[in-house]
């Protein structure tokens, strides 16, 4: 195996995707594969679908770590939350739970912090100097903080409460969607979200990621902040990249 090659895994509420990374480059060295969700996704059912994933990539992979993503706050290996899988993930030991089902090595974050972190490695806040926010605006808002190159975990940025709501339950991108908002209706709410984190932390730069930042034409001009705001450019790679990137860094 390539020493500059480590694999990445996505697990998302309805596919779990993975490809191998070069980590000189910040992208791809292979194809990514897709495999289905299962439709009652306990941490067996998924560790067994990551398990095909690996089996596919180990004649290239070798005895390397593995990097793993999943929608949950991750503390310590522990999943302390659960979005869009199944509620055994809350306080579940994942990380030694797919060490064990894998047999080799597994670093598991947060996938919002893997899609960040890559981001600042290889995307839109390369080589950065400073603190960098993103934030991913899908069906809810994930967030990393970045510092000095440094990921700061678990941020949660998506459920500050602003205005007495949860912030991701009125910027979303799925809420623009679910209520119909053309983008001028929409930009006065990322105005709201995006002046509320910039105050809070006074970071040096802010990227967006998620879906909707392919139309950051539509938006991004229109925010007055005092900060830098830039789309995100690993788009749907971000994740995968990360997880390796952070697999060989721990």
């Amino acid at each position: 195996m390539a020493t500059n090659i480590a694999l990445g895994i996505d697990i998302g509420g309805s596919g779990i995707k993975g490809a191998l990374v070069d980590l000189h480059a910040g992208d791809f060295a292979s194809e990514r594969l897709r495999i289905e969700t299962p439709q009652k996704s306990t941490p067996a059912n998924v560790a067994a679908v990551v398990g095909e994933i690996v089996a596919n990539f180990a004649d290239q992979l070798g005895d390397g770590p593995i990097g793993l993503t999943i929608p949950a706050i991750v503390q310590h290996g522990v999943t302390v939350s659960a979005a869009n899988i199944d509620p055994a993930w809350v306080n579940c030991p994942a990380e030694k739970l797919f060490c064990e089902a894998l047999g080799r090595d597994v670093v598991l974050v947060n996938d919002a912090d893997a899609a960040g972190f890559a981001e600042v490695q290889f995307g839109a806040a390369k080589g950065h100097p400073g603190l960098v926010i993103i934030t991913t605006l899908g069906t809810g808002i994930g967030s990393a903080i970045v510092h000095r190159g440094v990921l700061i975990p678990n941020s949660e940025l998506g459920h500050l409460e602003i205005d007495g709501f949860d912030a991701e339950k009125r910027a979303a991108a799925s809420v623009r969607a679910r209520e119909g908002l053309s983008w001028g209706e929409y930009v006065p709410r990322l105005q709201r979200y995006y002046e509320t984190v910039e105050f809070l932390f006074s970071p040096d730069l802010l990227v967006v990621g998620g879906g909707v930042s392919k139309k950051a034409d539509k938006f991004l001009p229109h925010l007055k902040l005092r900060t830098p705001i830039v789309p995100a450019q690993l788009q749907n790679r971000a994740g995968i990249i990360g997880a390796a990137v952070l697999a060989v860094q721990q």
